[in-house]
């Protein structure tokens, strides 16, 4: 592999914007680089210091704040990715930064491993996932960065830095407070996890009654290994999905492509996951954004219409659904405990202002972590998530709902939106102040910094 550097505004001066995936954001790069090792990230590193600009690195652009935008130097590591070790003495993998989620099984599994979690989407890179702190659900787990063993970084002066637990210096402070960083103290090279060994997943899929799965949340995350659910406001029941973890069954011969079976279940794959998950949410949000008097009784007929099931697969293939229909997204953790209530204040607020939604609440858990800028640092944390179709503005509802996330609490996550600035960060992470010192020390002029960032971190 090689290094490859795109000059894009110099080259086209009318290029288009980059849009992240949801369309919340946008810039327009100077530089596009796409390095294939360590050297090739400080080369672009020296580069934006001699003229004076920023260097921010991007993964899927699956964030929906500005975390990644840049003017100036951007640097996208899929040049940069595959296995580097694999240790089953210790549990642990390491993959290079660029790595994209969806690709890890597919190294792992025939291994015998996996990771030990997963969230509901895999396009994410690696480096990316873990900087913004992306998690999935499941009281016995932690996020993708509370599994972080050590890994290597090029900061500002250029240095490739392996940073691990058992380092010293500004190695070992790293570690202890930049593995989730945001991408503020340099760019992510590799990473070493923990793994475990590769299991399935048994789904089961239903319907329950919202209120007493409200009030029965945080005991149910207790008892189940991975809980979610999913609630279209108004609506007397939700949509539960509760995973049990499972010894891998043997090698699930996959039906021959053009065989009758094979088409079979893409047409039962097509209807489950496209037309009733999909098309059928995108036709609903089409719909109830031209009439918003409709929202009530779509809300209920996509409530009706999801299919209860049960079923067993490899993990990935059971944590991961596909997600087409865009959106915008805020997402904060609150103590566990507060969820109920949490959740009763939303239906409340959404009743008396009498605001339509056509997307559903999503909710989950995660287990405590020691990872300073996580959002389960030193808690077991509910993680709630309003969403709004990108057709519609969503600024009206989340300002309606972040103040009660606030008031318990909460942590925004760091790749979805939120109005939180420096001061806030600061009472809400125990940490948050040595994370700033530590960053304006190994970056004091800012080289990876963009303007939401640096309302961040001051």
């Amino acid at each position: 592999m090689s290094n490859k550097t795109v000059a894009t505004r110099s080259t086209d001066a009318q290029s288009a914007p980059w849009q992240n995936w949801s369309r919340t954001q946008s810039c327009n790069p100077s530089y596009i680089h796409q390095p294939s090792d360590a050297a090739g990230v400080s080369a672009v590193i020296e580069a934006a210091k001699a003229d004076g600009t920023s260097v921010r690195p991007l993964g899927a652009g699956h964030s929906f704040t500005p975390v990644a935008t840049t003017e100036g130097h951007r640097i996208q590591l899929d040049r940069y990715s595959g296995l580097v070790d694999l240790d089953t003495e210790n549990k642990t993998v390491t993959l290079r930064a660029g790595t994209r989620l969806r690709d890890i099984p597919g190294i792992l599994r025939p291994l015998g491993w996996a990771l030990p979690n997963q969230g509901d989407v895999d396009p994410q890179s690696l480096a990316g996932a873990i900087s913004t702190g992306t998690h999935g659900t499941g009281l016995g787990f932690t996020g993708f960065a509370g599994t972080v063993r050590g890994f290597r970084i090029v900061t500002a002066d250029g240095v490739e830095k392996h940073c691990h637990a058992g380092a010293s210096g500004e190695e070992a402070e790293l570690y202890r407070l930049a593995r989730l960083g945001l991408g503020v103290f340099g760019v992510m090279t590799e990473v070493t996890m923990d793994i475990v060994p590769a299991f399935d997943l048994r789904a089961d899929e239903h319907r329950e009654d919202f209120e007493s799965l409200r009030k029965a949340f945080p005991e149910r995350c207790g008892e189940a290994d991975h809980l979610e659910f999913f609630w279209f406001p108004g609506q007397k029941e939700a949509l539960v999905k509760h995973n049990t973890r499972t010894a891998p069954a043997p090698r699930r011969r996959r039906p021959t492509p053009g065989t009758v079976r094979h088409r079979l279940g893409q047409v039962r794959s097509f209807v489950d996951e496209e037309l009733l998950g999909n098309i059928g949410l995108k036709a609903i949000c089409e719909v109830s954004a031209k009439f918003p008097a409709a929202t009530g009784a779509l809300n209920k007929f996509a409530t009706n219409a999801v299919p209860e099931r049960i079923y067993s697969d490899e993990a990935h293939r059971v944590f991961v659904s596909p997600r087409r229909v865009k959106f915008a997204e805020m997402e904060y953790s609150v103590p566990l405990e507060a969820a109920p209530d949490v959740l009763d204040e939303i239906r409340s607020v959404l009743e008396a202002k009498n605001i339509q939604v056509s997307f559903p609440i999503e909710v989950r858990a995660a287990g405590a972590d020691d990872v300073a800028l996580s959002t389960a640092y030193g808690r077991d944390s509910a993680y709630i998530a309003v969403h709004r179709y990108f057709k519609e503005p969503y600024r009206e509802y989340f300002d309606l709902i972040e103040p009660i996330f606030k008031a318990h609490e909460g942590r925004p996550h760091w790749g979805k939106l939120h109005t939180l600035r420096a001061a806030d960060l600061a009472e809400r992470y125990p940490l948050f102040d040595e994370v700033a010192a530590l960053r304006d020390k190994v970056d004091p002029e800012g080289l990876f910094l963009n303007p939401h960032l640096r309302s961040l971190f001051g």
